[in-house]
């Protein structure tokens, strides 16, 4: 339609929440579908924090709060930052957003000009490229092979950087591929990054404490302290603790980009909801015990897929090191067809032949940027994931 702006024809609808969607259509017209697509822990939040929220509602603290976040909220951020990863900051460093998403957005709003460059590791989240395109920028993809981990290399990182880069987006763990980097593997690529003081990075540590096999997880700003001033390091409560639908993501960074966001933020959303904040300071401030022992069930609903899929005839899957994704190659069955004689061209034919033949709904790797491919949440219980692999094992046995 013409009234519609012009920027929204470079961007199209999140491709994880469509298939979540499909797969709840399917549901409610009665087909038996197992949903695998959805990035959320299946865990309810816990009870501790849901009675911060009904506290908090009791106590009044249901008006306005500042656009940068509660001060309480940003204080519990700030002793979070420096209990686990040793970042030094104050309060007016730290923004408080509806959601990670809602940071990202905010921040690539506050510094991305047209053809500014953003460096895209893939395969990425699908929201990085979009949010950028929005804004004007240029997404710069760089393939990171399965032969790597799915992990960007420094001289990859290092040919991909021109005078126009203005941010590399780094995801560890990452979505969709649940690869993580280690320390030796992050320096390799703050030493790149400390030569090009014209490059921000964006450092999305949402599935920080969804770490597995004893993996010490580590962010930029802490392996290099020199790339500290030009770091923002984004976080949220929603996957350690199972909290996605109360939408509180938060950064911190140089107090003239955090200013940007929260200026953007007082003229849009103004700021997440108080209730959610206050929960918010609960779940970080509060009992933290029930993280390792929600990790140790993901970690067995990790090795029970990851060793199910590599039993499917044409499928190959990776052990990562966290988050809650694994993404195995469907590269044996391209080319092959369904016993309806339908050509498998693509990760995308895939995913399409297994949910319509099997009602399994995975997500395409095409989605992602790296083919053939595609991914599975294992947030789900155990057994509804061998459900699922029997009935993918089947599809692929099917194939011709």
């Amino acid at each position: 339609m013409p009234f519609i702006a012009d920027r929204l024809s470079a961007i199209k609808p999140s491709p994880t929440i469509a298939v979540t969607q499909k797969a709840a259509e399917l549901k409610a017209a009665g087909r038996d579908v197992i949903g695998l697509g959805a990035g959320e822990p299946d865990f309810d939040t816990p009870e501790h924090i849901k009675a911060a929220a009904k506290a908090a509602m009791d106590a009044g603290q249901t008006k306005y709060t500042a656009p940068a976040g509660t001060l309480d909220l940003r204080r519990a951020i700030a002793a979070k930052f420096k209990r686990e990863n040793g970042l030094e900051y104050t309060p007016d460093q730290i923004t408080v957003g509806v959601g990670g998403k809602g940071v990202i957005f905010n921040a690539f709003m506050a510094t991305i000009n047209p053809g500014d460059e953003v460096i895209v590791p893939a395969p990425y989240w699908v929201s990085y490229p979009d949010i950028a395109l929005m804004f004007g920028g240029k997404p710069v993809f760089v393939a990171c092979s399965e032969d790597n981990n799915f992990k960007l290399q420094a001289a990859d990182l290092e040919k991909a950087i021109t005078p126009n880069t203005k941010w590399l987006v780094l995801n560890s763990p990452s979505n969709p591929t649940g690869a993580a980097y280690s320390w030796e593997e992050m320096k390799a690529l703050t030493d790149v990054l400390v030569k090009h003081p014209h490059v921000w990075i964006m450092s999305d540590d949402m599935y920080e404490h969804l770490v597995y096999d004893g993996f010490k997880f580590c962010t930029p700003a802490q392996v290099e302290p020199r790339l500290y001033d030009r770091t923002l390091t984004m976080n949220g409560v929603s996957k350690a603790y199972a909290m996605t639908g109360w939408r509180v993501g938060y950064a911190a960074g140089a107090l003239p980009l955090i200013k940007a966001i929260n200026m953007i933020q007082s003229q849009s959303v103004t700021h997440t909801a108080s209730i959610s904040q206050a929960a918010a300071v609960e779940a970080l401030n509060g009992p933290q015990d029930f993280i390792p022992k929600n990790a140790e069930m993901f970690k067995t609903r990790r090795d029970l897929v990851v060793r199910l899929l590599n039993q499917c005839p044409g499928i190959t899957c990776k052990t990562p090191e966290g988050a809650f994704y694994v993404y195995p190659s469907c590269a044996g069955a391209i080319g092959k067809k369904t016993p309806d004689g339908k050509v498998i061209a693509s990760d995308t034919d895939f995913v399409s032949a297994l949910l319509e033949s099997e009602g399994v709904a995975v997500v395409q790797g095409a989605a992602f940027g790296l083919e053939p491919y595609f991914r599975i949440s294992y947030a789900t219980s155990n057994q509804a994931l061998e459900k699922a692999c029997e009935r993918i094992k089947r599809f692929c046995e099917g194939l011709k």
